[in-house]
């Protein structure tokens, strides 16, 4: 077979009802050829004779839907000029919208890194793209949920752990992307009343080398191969394509549902890790344009990963906008969260917040419309950007994160940080013009420990890991209450679930955008594993086995869900003035001690505080009622008393409040006309009547 000439745009693979144009992009290759493979394993190969602004290109006549395909390219081996190319590896289409197998531990794959070229063939071993054609129904009454950002719950799941378990899925299903769109999955969320779910990897990935090596499997998906093909093992129709419209089909269903889609997505780093990883795709096709690379041809790493892309290059910058525009206009997804996001931020060596990278997305009229969340920092020097992020980009705060933890577990430093993670983070976000719900509030995510776990242990019990518990964090910011891991003492166990509802209560009343991980409000536990990356089993699925402990969380996440809903004055849009809402003086918010007066400068800063109220005042919150009718939000006092030791709290009296009402708590409470007796460490929202 010879090809035709073809067209060098678009990069990939595509067909037009004939045949199949291809295109890559390579500066350094001297040869390019595409590889086609039968049903049996038997490879023809094709050359690319026609090359435009360094796009090998050509038409393959009567390839279709359903080909599987590679390329191999030829070019100079010189590691030390950055140069890897090797026609002996077989190499996946970096636009792929489709791949069929997994990678084979096999030193065909790896047999680069002594500094030689290695010539057997690693065709067996590494997975081939795939050739799609998929004409999706979306049908007429499609349509995206578009919440706005201060209405948004966000819900960070894994497709394979969220379902592996449901007992109303079909086995079938469990673990797929149709299972996620099972009317049980969705019914959850639904009932949950979360608006969003953020989606751990769904790009296709394989595991490292180091991972196969001990008999496990990379499970979290933070290992990417292709940035435009859904995972084939999340697929339960097939890899030859079906993967596509099964992923389609599940978020067609899903905002059907009202709810959002988000990706997780790894732009900083790709699966080929360091100069002994394996050869896969971009490394083969032009290593030194698409990685960073040092002055003497070695890997820069700011991601902890083996390498890092360059986003420098414009053809990086290309491919990953592609990528971002492909699952936003093809697959209708609603938004990402990209991991180390620093990364993607680096000009030379600091974070700039004026790199290429933000200015293509700025300026994107697709990209640009949809939510775009920053995992802030990254492993390299100067990574933690916490704040430091442009307008148009919100960010997963780690510092609420800490500060959450730390005041739950008797560790705060007073109450004057507490409050500004509870507002909105005025201290990171408005200076530049940001809004609060730039601030994604999160107490636990998939990296560290389950809610459960922060009040189990103390330190962290990777042994299943095999890295002889060296892996993951120190660093948990967690309180086992007086017992490392389960405890046969009720009481031990009764102050575990409390605090679990205390660090729920404190981020869904929080402003801000929260974010909630799967299986917290089922009280799920991972035995204290805080990195189960490998754990593609029981330790990372979400068990639907509820006992009565799982069932009280869940109804408290419920009703503050409901709760936050309904009651607009905990999803501002704009942050606190601390001014006057109304002729009797009462500001917008406000903070109390434990005498019922607002805290002097002195109690600010005074470290053994360990009690605070936040007065939300909601007269200055107008909304529309069912009729369109002007509506102005009620009044909010939420306590919260992190100390050892039950209290008598005195409520703040006029003209804040005539009396209150207990809305909800996370422990049994005494209200008085003017004051309220609270257990230790414990939550009370209260409601304020005039």
């Amino acid at each position: 077979m010879r090809a035709w000439p073809g067209r060098p745009t678009p990069l990939g693979a595509h067909w037009d009802g004939e045949g199949t144009n291809v295109a890559v992009f390579s500066q350094g290759a001297e040869a390019v050829d595409v590889c086609l493979f039968d049903e049996h394993g038997y490879e023809t190969r094709v050359a690319l004779e026609e090359t435009t602004h360094y796009v090998w290109h050509g038409y393959l006549p009567q390839v279709g839907p359903g080909q599987r395909y590679g390329f191999r390219v030829d070019g100079p081996y010189d590691p030390e000029r950055g140069h890897r190319f090797n026609p002996s590896k077989l190499l996946v289409d970096p636009y792929a919208r489709a791949i069929e197998g997994d990678l084979v531990l096999d030193d065909a794959v790896f047999g680069d890194h002594a500094g030689h070229q290695d010539h057997r063939d690693s065709a067996p071993f590494v997975p081939r793209s795939v050739v799609v054609h998929d004409a999706f129904p979306w049908g007429p009454d499609h349509h995206r949920p578009r919440h706005a950002w201060a209405d948004t719950v966000i819900y960070e799941l894994h497709v394979k752990g969220f379902t592996a378990q449901h007992p109303d899925i079909p086995p079938a299903l469990q673990g797929t992307y149709a299972g996620l769109a099972h009317p049980a999955a969705v019914e959850h969320l639904v009932q949950l009343g979360v608006t969003a779910v953020e989606l751990m990897p769904v790009h296709h990935f394989v595991s490292e080398p180091h991972v196969l090596e001990r008999g496990l499997r990379n499970y979290w998906g933070y290992n990417t191969l292709g940035f435009f093909a859904p995972h084939a093992g999340y697929s339960a129709s097939g890899s030859r394509g079906e993967q596509v419209r099964e992923f389609k089909a599940m978020v067609r269903t899903l905002h059907a549902a009202g709810i959002e889609v988000l990706l997780d997505v790894v732009y900083n780093h790709t699966a080929e890790g360091d100069g002994s990883g394996p050869t896969l795709s971009l490394r083969g096709f032009d290593n030194a344009k698409y990685y960073r690379m040092s002055d003497d041809g070695e890997y820069v790493d700011y991601t902890g990963c083996g390498n890092t892309l360059d986003a420098r290059n414009p053809h990086v910058l290309q491919l990953l906008m592609d990528s971002l525009r492909y699952w936003v206009t093809e697959m209708k997804v609603d938004g990402f969260r990209f991991d180390l996001a620093s990364a993607l931020a680096r000009s030379m060596h600091d974070v700039d917040k004026l790199s290429a990278f933000f200015d293509v997305v700025q300026q994107d009229p697709v990209v640009s419309q949809v939510k775009l969340i920053a995992e802030p920092w990254d492993v390299g020097e100067g990574g933690y950007q916490v704040g430091e992020f442009p307008p148009l980009w919100t960010e997963w705060n780690g510092k609420y994160r800490d500060t959450v933890r730390d005041v739950w577990r008797g560790q705060g430093n007073g109450v004057r940080e507490l409050a500004y993670r509870l507002s909105g983070s005025s201290d990171l976000y408005q200076d530049d013009g940001r809004r609060p719900y730039a601030s994604i509030n999160f107490v636990t995510a998939h990296d560290g420990f389950t809610l459960r776990d922060l009040t189990t242990y103390e330190h962290k019990h990777n042994e299943d890991n095999g890295e002889d518990n060296l892996d993951g964090t120190d660093d948990n910011r967690s309180w086992n209450c007086g017992v490392e891991g389960p405890a046969d003492d009720p009481l031990v166990e009764e102050l575990r679930l409390r605090q679990a509802k205390n660090m729920l209560s404190t981020l869904l009343l929080s402003t801000g955008v929260p974010m909630l991980t799967m299986g917290d409000e089922l009280r799920r536990t991972q035995g204290g594993n805080n990195n189960a990356y490998v754990q593609d089993n029981a330790i990372s699925w979400v068990s639907w086995e509820l006992g009565n402990d799982a069932r009280e969380l869940l109804d408290l996440t419920r009703q503050l869900i409901r709760f936050r809903r309904e009651h607009p004055v905990f999803r501002q849009r704009a942050f606190f003035s601390g001014h006057d809402v109304s002729e009797d003086g009462v500001k917008d918010v406000a903070w109390f001690g434990p005498d019922g007066a607002e805290l002097t400068d002195s109690s600010w800063f005074d470290a053994s505080v360990r009690t605070i109220g936040m007065y939300l005042d909601g007269r200055g919150i107008r909304t529309r009622g069912p009729h369109g009718e002007p509506v102005v939000d009620e009044s909010f006092l939420v306590l919260l008393h992190m100390g050892a030791d039950d209290l008598e709290v005195t409520l703040p009296g006029l003209p804040w409040a005539a009396r209150y009402e207990v809305v909800l708590g996370t422990a049994g409470t005494s209200l008085h006309e003017t004051s309220l007796k609270v257990l230790s460490r414990s939550v009370t929202l209260l409601r304020a009547c005039r």
